[in-house]
């Protein structure tokens, strides 16, 4: 399993290819497969100096920086930059995008951590049980305003 905790310059492996540190609904592969119309390579991975939190409300989670804390999740390996801006517009305001660990990968941190939404654990599997037909759905319609608002992005 890799470890990601440091913050380099750059999460690029270059000729335009990234690598991502997903922990929520992209950890799902179907939710991948909608955005960016393939399954890149993956590899299990930790993000350390982290935790992962359930927003109210929401079925989505977020991380924040914690101290001695840490989420398991998996970094999409390969990433173009096309696919990052997909997810750039697909994980919206509230997060960020930060350079994030030893590995060199990308990762979406909410932006506002003392965020009074931000309660408890969030769980992948419990997500995947309640969540995913429905969040399914909500890809499906955001990747085809994406494609609407840009017809020249190759997908």
């Amino acid at each position: 399993m890799s470890s990601v905790g440091s913050v380099p310059p750059s999460a690029g492996t270059g000729a335009g290819r990234h690598n991502v540190f997903v922990y929520g609904t992209l950890l799902e592969n179907e939710i991948v497969g909608v955005l960016l119309k393939r399954v890149p390579p993956s590899s299990p991975a930790v993000l350390h100096g982290y935790q992962r939190f359930s927003i109210k409300g929401c079925s989505y989670p977020a991380i924040i920086p914690v101290e001695n804390k840490k989420v398991d999740g998996k970094v999409l390996l390969g990433i173009t930059d096309i696919e990052l801006g997909i997810f750039d517009v697909f994980e919206d305001f509230e997060y960020e995008r930060r350079s994030s660990g030893t590995l060199l990968a990308y990762t979406y941190v909410w932006v506002e951590k003392d965020d009074p939404k931000l309660e408890g654990d969030w769980d992948f599997n419990a997500w995947r049980e309640q969540h995913l037909e429905e969040f399914l759905e909500v890809v499906e319609k955001f990747i085809e305003e994406y494609v609407a608002a840009e017809p020249n992005a190759p997908l």
